[in-house]
């Protein structure tokens, strides 16, 4: 069984900083485009970072060069390092997979991901 379980998140001061984990069971993440969302209330879900199976990464607006994404192999598990935390940051967050096998590239697309986990809340206040 496919499976993505994210941890991590919690309450967190403005301009404070937490790693995000997307722990993968049932396939090896290298293989797949891996993308983090995040959907605060009453908004669409957004797509705000990837990494492709061949390590080509992309990042929205909102957080690039505030959050990293990365991974590693040998725990089948991708990371968002989200630093400079503001309160905009505020959602629930979650990982997932595209289905197409060795994608040189990503885009962080909602339609474009099929196995999604079930989100880890991050808060940013005072």
């Amino acid at each position: 069984q496919l499976q993505l379980v994210e941890s991590g998140g919690g309450l967190v001061q403005p301009g404070g900083s937490l790693r995000l984990s997307c722990a993968a069971s049932g396939f090896t993440l290298d293989y797949y485009a891996i993308g983090w969302f995040r959907q605060a209330p009453g908004k669409a879900r957004e797509g705000i970072s990837c990494i492709s199976s061949s390590g080509n990464i992309n990042y929205s607006d909102s957080v690039k060069g505030r959050f990293t994404i990365s991974r590693d192999s040998a725990k089948n598990t991708v990371y968002l390092q989200m630093n400079s935390l503001k309160p905009e940051d505020t959602a629930v967050y979650y990982c997932a997979a595209d289905g197409t096998l060795n994608q040189v590239m990503c885009a962080p697309r909602v339609h474009e991901y099929d196995t999604w986990g079930w989100g880890t809340q991050v808060t940013v206040s005072s």
